[in-house]
């Protein structure tokens, strides 16, 4: 029997009623889970490297309260988040109207995009910028603007070159989008950078200022954007529970802005975005003042061992104020992910942002450190 035509167009319809600018996405790639590889090779004790996870884990304090939230999960969570929002108003000194929570931070990105673009505006962003800035802007029909940066031989290679965003700032534009530790590159911005930055942007531009690397940029000429709120009323500081906080699996994330700006985001916000249990374990978390300390320390550490070890295999290591290094390995960087994997090690290949031959590995414990030196050391040497 020969098939209906008017049925067959109809099987082919759904997709094409998407609008053209979500059509043409091209999926966020994530990492390979520990599950998937384990499953692929038939092998265990896989070490995975490749997210920007912390490898302490949660506060016990916030895994409590998480475990305690689940006798009440029959029942919708706060869809205001009230106990949170007056932990972190109280944690930042801000107001609580000028918080609003995201399920996790890349949820208030979205909100942002849905927020302030349209078809007829544009975003600004920095070439291997954190790639979910150009996903959400693409989503809303909007023109993205991608500012060259900075050179390999620079003093800060591959970061953010604020002269060169300014620039394409243009009467349509209405986001900017500044990644402070920049993911994946590991670079910065110093504040007398960011402050020229702010000074020189028209009004008409949000900035939104991602900070989910800040807890691990301490040591470095990196601001709290916080404490920049008060002057630039254009300013979104976005924070994230995933990465010092080890509660990537809850999704926790959100913003401080101007009570209008917040107002506006939390109108297009989905009122249960943040789950019980992800309620709970952030505001416990919050109250653990050595969870983020815990972290950063891991991470120094991490990156004097892998500063000292990668450039010894040969490999050049760039200066990264995140919990993650980035390297060039000298050639076509996935051919030397696929045999770390088959050495059970993941780490990310970044040649979806423009830096082919560059790995991004996150910093481990101490043995989980040499255990990754190792592998590469024998991937590099491979025929």
């Amino acid at each position: 029997m020969s098939a209906d035509p008017a049925r067959s167009g109809c099987e082919q319809l759904p997709g094409r009623l998407a609008t053209a600018a979500v059509r043409s996405i091209a999926p966020y790639v994530i990492g390979k889970p520990i599950s998937e590889l384990e499953r692929e090779l038939g092998i265990s004790e896989v070490l995975k490297l490749a997210s920007n996870e912390n490898p302490l884990g949660p506060s016990p304090a916030a895994l409590a309260a998480m475990r305690a939230s689940l006798d009440d999960v029959w029942l919708y969570p706060d869809g205001n988040g009230h106990d949170l929002k007056t932990a972190l108003a109280r944690h930042h000194d801000v107001g609580m109207d000028q918080i609003t929570l995201g399920n996790g931070s890349n949820d208030v990105l979205v909100l942002l995009a849905e927020a302030f673009l349209t078809p007829q505006t544009n975003a600004v962003i920095s070439q291997h910028a954190f790639a979910i800035y150009a996903l959400a802007t693409q989503a809303t029909g909007a023109r993205i603007h991608v500012a060259p940066a900075h050179a390999a031989d620079s003093p800060m290679p591959y970061g953010h070159d604020l002269d060169a965003m300014l620039a394409l700032v243009d009467a349509d534009t209405r986001l900017v989008f500044i990644a402070n530790p920049n993911n994946p590159t590991g670079t910065w911005n110093s504040e007398g950078q960011l402050t020229r930055f702010l000074e020189r942007l028209p009004d008409t531009v949000i900035v939104a200022l991602d900070e989910a690397y800040f807890e691990y940029a301490r040591s470095v000429d990196c601001p709290d954007g916080m404490e920049l709120l008060r002057r630039y009323p254009n300013l979104v500081v976005l924070r994230t529970f995933s990465k010092a906080h080890a509660l990537a699996g809850v999704r926790v994330g959100y913003a401080v802005s101007h009570p209008d700006v917040a107002d506006v985001l939390n109108r297009v916000r989905q009122p249960f975005n943040v789950s019980m249990p992800g309620l709970a374990g952030a505001a416990a978390s919050l109250g653990d003042a050595r969870q983020a300390s815990r972290a950063a320390a891991l991470a120094a550490e991490g990156r004097v061992q892998l500063g000292e070890g990668l450039p010894a295999l040969g490999v050049r290591c760039f200066s990264s104020a995140g919990n993650f290094v980035l390297v060039d390995v000298g050639r076509p960087a996935q051919q030397i992910h696929e045999r770390l994997l088959r050495r059970g090690v993941i780490v990310r290949p970044v040649g979806g942002y423009g830096l082919p031959s560059c790995l991004r590995i996150t910093f481990g414990t101490a043995e989980q450190n040499e255990r990754l030196l190792g592998a590469l050391a024998a991937s590099l040497k491979d025929p």
